[in-house]
């Protein structure tokens, strides 16, 4: 009988954060995780953007109105090899949410904005969303007028969360993965005498920003990805460690 065969292995080291505080230097140190409380690199005549802002928001905190949320985004990043392979460090006890409005006060949605209680609006402890003990690194977008629904104003949005996000990403990927807190390690396999199984996910990809973006340099970020619409939807074949890995990425 044919033996199976290792694939590719892929090895998740866990680092988790009890609190978030603003500091004017990114950083971590004992289970505290140090932001910015603003993102560099928004100018003033940016044609998309009027306004981002950086709330954190604790387990606590949650009875608040929050903007339409255009994605839940882990913090993880690539320290050796690529999406599906090597060695990724991510983040627990964190999250990132994306919320848009415009200047106007039209909600950033396609089909149905998400606008309200923060509480209400999210089902949490599910896959995708926060823990009922996450705290919440919240990025609020106002966009110019009319660009609430503009597919251009919304990835640059998403492109400007994930400039803030990758500052934590750089020192996250030095984090020594010795005193990680978790480690996790999961392998492709073939196995010749078995049925081969083939997983099929409908992502989105209509138009505008409902849009999905595949395989970008970083686990669930944008940087070196492409659009499922610029691929014109066609079919695409992920490996198990791959999807594991945050291959794909909802742009809202």
């Amino acid at each position: 009988m044919t033996e199976s065969k290792e694939l590719r292995r892929l090895t998740i080291k866990s680092f988790h954060m009890k609190d978030v505080k603003f500091c004017h230097k990114t950083r971590m140190e004992n289970g505290i995780l140090h932001i910015k409380n603003l993102i560099e690199g928004l100018s003033e005549d940016d044609p998309y953007i009027k306004e981002l802002k950086v709330h954190i928001i604790k387990k606590n905190e949650r009875n608040r109105f929050v903007n339409s949320i255009m994605d839940f985004i882990p913090i993880a990043t690539k320290v050796l090899g690529k999406i599906g392979e090597g060695i990724t460090h991510t983040l627990t006890g964190t999250v990132v949410m994306l919320t848009g409005v415009d200047e106007d006060g039209i909600q950033v949605a396609e089909f149905g904005s998400s606008e309200g209680i923060l509480e209400d609006q999210m089902v949490s402890n599910r896959a995708g969303t926060p823990s009922d003990e996450d705290i919440i690194i919240h990025v609020d977008t106002i966009l110019r007028s009319g660009m609430g629904t503009n597919r251009k104003a919304i990835i640059h949005v998403h492109k400007m969360c994930d400039s803030f996000i990758q500052e934590i990403r750089e020192k996250l990927k030095k984090s020594n993965g010795r005193q990680c807190d978790e480690r996790h390690d999961f392998t492709d396999k073939t196995h010749p005498k078995r049925k081969k199984v083939l997983i099929i996910k409908q992502v989105a990809g209509q138009g505008a920003m409902y849009d999905t973006w595949i395989l970008p340099k970083e686990p669930g970020g944008v940087e070196g990805g492409v659009s499922i619409i610029d691929m014109f939807n066609v079919p695409i074949i992920l490996s198990p460690n791959q999807y594991r890995d945050g291959a794909l990425r909802a742009m809202d």
